[in-house]
Protein backbone atom coordinates (compact mmCIF):
# COMPACT_ATOMS: atom_id res chain seq x y z
CA UNK A 1 0.00 0.00 0.00
CA UNK A 2 1.66 3.34 -0.80
CA UNK A 3 2.05 6.26 1.33
CA UNK A 4 -0.82 8.61 2.21
CA UNK A 5 -0.67 12.18 2.31
CA UNK A 6 -0.77 12.74 6.71
CA UNK A 7 -3.42 14.43 7.99
CA UNK A 8 -3.51 17.09 10.92
CA UNK A 9 -5.55 14.41 12.70
CA UNK A 10 -3.37 10.81 11.81
CA UNK A 11 0.23 12.72 12.62
CA UNK A 12 -1.65 13.35 16.36
CA UNK A 13 -2.56 9.39 16.34
CA UNK A 14 1.00 8.59 15.68
CA UNK A 15 2.58 11.49 18.28
CA UNK A 16 0.51 10.11 20.74
CA UNK A 17 1.46 6.44 19.72
CA UNK A 18 4.92 7.12 19.72
CA UNK A 19 4.36 8.56 23.27
CA UNK A 20 2.38 5.89 24.73
CA UNK A 21 5.65 3.31 23.06
CA UNK A 22 8.51 5.23 24.54
CA UNK A 23 6.26 5.45 28.12
CA UNK A 24 6.45 1.65 27.83
CA UNK A 25 10.41 1.70 27.26
CA UNK A 26 9.27 -0.36 23.91
CA UNK A 27 11.52 0.36 20.45
CA UNK A 28 9.53 0.39 17.15
CA UNK A 29 11.63 -2.66 16.59
CA UNK A 30 10.13 -4.39 19.81
CA UNK A 31 6.98 -3.09 19.32
CA UNK A 32 6.95 -4.35 15.85
CA UNK A 33 7.88 -7.70 16.44
CA UNK A 34 4.93 -8.15 19.46
CA UNK A 35 2.27 -7.02 17.13
CA UNK A 36 3.92 -9.35 14.07
CA UNK A 37 4.32 -5.80 12.12
CA UNK A 38 6.62 -4.93 9.80
CA UNK A 39 9.03 -2.20 11.02
CA UNK A 40 8.05 -0.22 8.10
CA UNK A 41 4.62 -0.18 8.55
CA UNK A 42 4.74 0.30 11.95
CA UNK A 43 7.23 3.74 10.95
CA UNK A 44 4.53 4.70 8.44
CA UNK A 45 1.91 5.05 10.91
CA UNK A 46 3.47 6.60 13.25
CA UNK A 47 4.36 9.47 11.02
CA UNK A 48 0.87 9.78 9.99
CA UNK A 49 1.58 8.24 6.35
CA UNK A 50 0.02 4.86 6.36
CA UNK A 51 -4.22 4.90 8.13
CA UNK A 52 -4.45 2.34 10.76
CA UNK A 53 -7.13 0.72 11.62
CA UNK A 54 -9.25 0.61 14.79
CA UNK A 55 -8.47 -2.76 15.35
CA UNK A 56 -4.46 -2.24 14.84
CA UNK A 57 -4.50 0.91 16.95
CA UNK A 58 -6.33 -1.34 19.88
CA UNK A 59 -3.85 -4.21 19.57
CA UNK A 60 -0.75 -1.35 19.73
CA UNK A 61 -2.80 -0.12 23.10
CA UNK A 62 -3.15 -3.19 24.01
CA UNK A 63 0.57 -4.37 23.84
CA UNK A 64 2.25 -0.81 25.38
CA UNK A 65 -0.54 -1.04 28.57
CA UNK A 66 -2.68 2.10 27.47
CA UNK A 67 -6.35 1.97 29.25
CA UNK A 68 -8.40 4.67 29.80
CA UNK A 69 -9.35 7.67 29.36
CA UNK A 70 -6.16 7.74 27.07
CA UNK A 71 -6.87 5.12 24.78
CA UNK A 72 -10.08 6.23 24.39
CA UNK A 73 -9.11 9.14 22.99
CA UNK A 74 -6.03 7.83 20.65
CA UNK A 75 -9.09 5.66 19.16
CA UNK A 76 -11.60 8.66 18.64
CA UNK A 77 -8.47 10.05 17.05
CA UNK A 78 -8.09 6.74 14.51
CA UNK A 79 -11.77 6.49 13.74
CA UNK A 80 -11.30 10.57 12.72
CA UNK A 81 -7.52 10.30 10.95
CA UNK A 82 -9.22 10.63 7.55
CA UNK A 83 -10.66 13.71 7.91
CA UNK A 84 -8.94 16.71 7.31
CA UNK A 85 -8.38 19.84 9.57
CA UNK A 86 -9.45 19.91 12.63
CA UNK A 87 -11.57 21.74 15.17
CA UNK A 88 -10.61 21.51 18.90
CA UNK A 89 -12.84 22.92 21.73
CA UNK A 90 -10.78 23.74 25.27
CA UNK A 91 -13.12 25.83 27.26
CA UNK A 92 -11.01 27.80 29.81
CA UNK A 93 -8.52 25.40 30.77
CA UNK A 94 -5.21 25.29 29.94
CA UNK A 95 -5.71 23.95 25.51
CA UNK A 96 -4.45 20.76 24.98
CA UNK A 97 -4.38 22.19 21.07
CA UNK A 98 -1.40 24.09 22.58
CA UNK A 99 0.90 21.11 22.04
CA UNK A 100 -0.35 20.40 18.89
CA UNK A 101 0.40 24.21 17.62
CA UNK A 102 3.78 23.83 19.62
CA UNK A 103 4.48 20.47 17.54
CA UNK A 104 3.35 21.58 14.16
CA UNK A 105 5.07 24.91 14.98
CA UNK A 106 8.44 22.79 15.56
CA UNK A 107 8.35 21.32 12.51
CA UNK A 108 7.21 24.15 10.38
CA UNK A 109 10.07 25.79 7.55
CA UNK A 110 7.40 29.31 7.54
CA UNK A 111 5.65 30.68 9.46
CA UNK A 112 2.95 33.33 8.92
CA UNK A 113 1.20 35.56 11.06
CA UNK A 114 -1.44 38.12 11.07
CA UNK A 115 -2.34 39.99 14.35
CA UNK A 116 -5.02 42.10 14.20
CA UNK A 117 -5.22 43.29 17.73
CA UNK A 118 -2.03 42.73 19.67
CA UNK A 119 1.14 41.28 18.93
CA UNK A 120 1.62 37.94 18.00
CA UNK A 121 2.33 35.54 21.09
CA UNK A 122 5.46 33.95 19.81
CA UNK A 123 6.53 37.62 20.04
CA UNK A 124 5.21 38.73 23.44
CA UNK A 125 7.37 39.85 26.25
CA UNK A 126 6.37 37.93 29.76
CA UNK A 127 5.00 41.22 30.93
CA UNK A 128 3.00 42.09 27.97
CA UNK A 129 1.82 37.92 27.72
CA UNK A 130 0.94 38.15 31.51
CA UNK A 131 -1.30 41.60 31.02
CA UNK A 132 -3.13 40.04 28.01
CA UNK A 133 -3.78 36.94 29.70
CA UNK A 134 -5.10 38.17 32.90
CA UNK A 135 -7.40 39.91 31.30
CA UNK A 136 -9.05 36.89 29.46
CA UNK A 137 -12.88 37.15 30.84
CA UNK A 138 -12.79 33.14 31.45
CA UNK A 139 -9.25 32.58 32.80
CA UNK A 140 -9.04 31.20 36.29
CA UNK A 141 -6.12 33.03 38.05
CA UNK A 142 -4.64 30.04 39.23
CA UNK A 143 -3.69 29.19 35.35
CA UNK A 144 -2.29 32.66 33.93
CA UNK A 145 0.80 31.74 35.25
CA UNK A 146 0.76 28.45 32.97
CA UNK A 147 -0.36 30.19 30.00
CA UNK A 148 2.34 32.66 30.19
CA UNK A 149 4.92 29.99 30.60
CA UNK A 150 3.59 27.73 28.01
CA UNK A 151 3.03 31.01 25.77
CA UNK A 152 6.68 32.12 26.16
CA UNK A 153 7.68 28.38 25.47
CA UNK A 154 6.96 28.88 21.98
CA UNK A 155 9.96 31.30 21.50
CA UNK A 156 11.84 28.28 22.07
CA UNK A 157 11.90 28.33 18.10
CA UNK A 158 13.93 31.48 17.60
CA UNK A 159 17.31 29.43 19.37
CA UNK A 160 17.18 26.57 17.23
CA UNK A 161 20.33 25.94 15.01
CA UNK A 162 18.11 26.30 12.00
CA UNK A 163 15.07 28.22 12.76
CA UNK A 164 12.23 28.22 10.39
CA UNK A 165 11.70 31.61 8.19
CA UNK A 166 9.00 34.22 9.84
CA UNK A 167 6.93 36.39 8.82
CA UNK A 168 4.49 38.79 11.20
CA UNK A 169 1.96 40.98 9.86
CA UNK A 170 0.75 43.21 12.85
CA UNK A 171 -2.18 46.16 12.22
CA UNK A 172 -0.93 49.02 13.57
CA UNK A 173 -3.63 49.03 16.59
CA UNK A 174 -1.81 46.16 17.28
CA UNK A 175 0.89 48.31 18.51
CA UNK A 176 -0.90 51.22 19.64
CA UNK A 177 -3.27 48.96 21.89
CA UNK A 178 -2.39 50.00 25.55
CA UNK A 179 -1.76 46.43 27.58
CA UNK A 180 -0.35 46.93 30.71
CA UNK A 181 1.38 49.89 32.17
CA UNK A 182 3.97 52.35 30.11
CA UNK A 183 6.53 50.35 31.03
CA UNK A 184 5.43 47.19 29.44
CA UNK A 185 4.27 48.71 26.24
CA UNK A 186 7.99 50.34 25.92
CA UNK A 187 9.30 46.93 27.02
CA UNK A 188 7.11 45.10 23.94
CA UNK A 189 8.11 48.07 21.58
CA UNK A 190 11.75 47.60 22.08
CA UNK A 191 11.46 43.76 21.54
CA UNK A 192 9.92 43.95 18.56
CA UNK A 193 12.80 46.04 17.32
CA UNK A 194 15.39 43.97 18.84
CA UNK A 195 13.69 40.69 16.98
CA UNK A 196 12.76 42.81 13.72
CA UNK A 197 16.79 42.28 13.14
CA UNK A 198 16.60 38.73 13.02
CA UNK A 199 17.54 37.60 9.62
CA UNK A 200 14.98 34.90 9.72
CA UNK A 201 12.37 37.40 10.43
CA UNK A 202 10.32 39.95 8.71
CA UNK A 203 8.31 42.03 10.53
CA UNK A 204 5.75 44.46 8.91
CA UNK A 205 2.80 47.11 9.75
CA UNK A 206 -0.51 47.64 8.15
CA UNK A 207 -0.78 51.46 8.74
CA UNK A 208 -4.49 52.43 10.15
CA UNK A 209 -4.07 55.03 7.18
CA UNK A 210 -4.94 51.94 4.61
CA UNK A 211 -8.23 51.84 5.76
CA UNK A 212 -10.21 48.28 5.26
CA UNK A 213 -7.79 45.47 4.66
CA UNK A 214 -7.76 41.56 3.62
CA UNK A 215 -7.18 40.86 7.11
CA UNK A 216 -10.22 42.66 8.25
CA UNK A 217 -11.85 38.92 8.95
CA UNK A 218 -9.71 38.03 11.73
CA UNK A 219 -5.76 37.48 12.84
CA UNK A 220 -4.63 33.67 12.11
CA UNK A 221 -1.28 31.56 11.45
CA UNK A 222 -0.58 29.54 8.02
CA UNK A 223 2.45 27.10 8.52
CA UNK A 224 4.24 25.43 5.56
CA UNK A 225 6.27 22.30 5.93
CA UNK A 226 8.92 20.66 4.22
CA UNK A 227 7.17 16.97 4.32
CA UNK A 228 3.22 17.88 4.47
CA UNK A 229 0.73 20.13 3.46
CA UNK A 230 0.28 23.43 4.97
CA UNK A 231 -1.76 23.78 7.79
CA UNK A 232 -3.59 27.52 9.01
CA UNK A 233 -4.09 27.76 12.71
CA UNK A 234 -7.29 30.73 13.99
CA UNK A 235 -8.17 30.67 17.53
CA UNK A 236 -10.93 32.71 20.12
CA UNK A 237 -11.97 32.52 23.45
CA UNK A 238 -12.77 28.66 24.24
CA UNK A 239 -11.67 27.30 20.94
CA UNK A 240 -9.02 26.66 17.88
CA UNK A 241 -9.23 25.45 14.32
CA UNK A 242 -6.46 23.51 12.35
CA UNK A 243 -7.46 23.73 8.55
CA UNK A 244 -5.87 22.07 5.53
CA UNK A 245 -8.09 21.68 2.56
CA UNK A 246 -6.36 23.24 -0.48
CA UNK A 247 -9.05 25.87 -1.03
CA UNK A 248 -8.59 26.65 2.81
CA UNK A 249 -4.91 27.36 2.70
CA UNK A 250 -5.01 28.81 -1.23
CA UNK A 251 -7.49 31.39 0.70
CA UNK A 252 -5.14 32.33 3.13
CA UNK A 253 -2.20 33.00 1.19
CA UNK A 254 -4.03 35.00 -0.82
CA UNK A 255 -4.68 37.34 2.13
CA UNK A 256 -0.98 36.99 3.39
CA UNK A 257 -0.08 38.55 -0.56
CA UNK A 258 -2.42 41.60 -0.15
CA UNK A 259 -0.91 42.21 3.45
CA UNK A 260 2.46 42.19 1.73
CA UNK A 261 0.79 44.97 -0.74
CA UNK A 262 -0.65 46.97 2.20
CA UNK A 263 1.67 46.72 4.90
CA UNK A 264 4.58 49.21 5.41
CA UNK A 265 7.93 47.88 4.39
CA UNK A 266 10.17 46.54 6.82
CA UNK A 267 12.50 49.69 7.33
CA UNK A 268 9.29 51.44 7.37
CA UNK A 269 7.71 49.67 10.01
CA UNK A 270 10.82 49.68 12.03
CA UNK A 271 10.55 53.51 12.03
CA UNK A 272 6.93 53.78 13.14
CA UNK A 273 7.61 51.31 16.19
CA UNK A 274 11.03 53.48 17.03
CA UNK A 275 8.57 56.36 16.66
CA UNK A 276 5.55 55.48 19.24
CA UNK A 277 8.06 54.09 21.29
CA UNK A 278 10.07 57.60 21.62
CA UNK A 279 6.11 59.18 22.31
CA UNK A 280 5.38 56.52 24.69
CA UNK A 281 8.67 57.48 26.81
CA UNK A 282 8.49 61.16 26.21
CA UNK A 283 4.69 60.81 27.43
CA UNK A 284 5.93 58.72 30.24
CA UNK A 285 8.39 61.10 31.54
CA UNK A 286 5.60 64.00 31.43
CA UNK A 287 3.27 61.58 33.58
CA UNK A 288 6.31 61.35 36.06
CA UNK A 289 7.17 64.80 36.02
CA UNK A 290 3.24 65.53 37.23
CA UNK A 291 3.51 62.93 39.63
CA UNK A 292 6.42 64.65 41.19
CA UNK A 293 5.38 68.39 40.83
CA UNK A 294 2.25 66.66 42.70
CA UNK A 295 3.59 65.14 45.46
CA UNK A 296 6.02 68.30 45.94
CA UNK A 297 2.45 70.65 45.88
CA UNK A 298 0.87 68.00 48.19
CA UNK A 299 4.17 68.16 50.52
CA UNK A 300 4.19 72.42 50.72
CA UNK A 301 0.68 72.55 51.33
CA UNK A 302 1.21 70.26 53.87
CA UNK A 303 4.18 71.98 56.10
Amino acid sequence: MDDIEPTIRSRELGDGMRAVMKRADLTGKQTAELLAWSATLLSRILAGKRHASALQVSAFLAVCRVTGTERDQLIELCHEQHTPGWWQQHGSRLPEQLVTLMDHESKAVTISDFQAMIVPGILQTGDYARAVISRIATMPADEIDGRVAARLGRQNLFSREHPARFTFYLHEFALRLSVGDPAVMLEQLDHLLRMSQRPYLTLRVVPAAFGAHAGSAGSFMLMEFADFKPVAYLENETSCLFLEQAEEIAAYRSVLRALARAALSEEESRELIARLATELAADREDQDARAHTEQHCLAHEQL
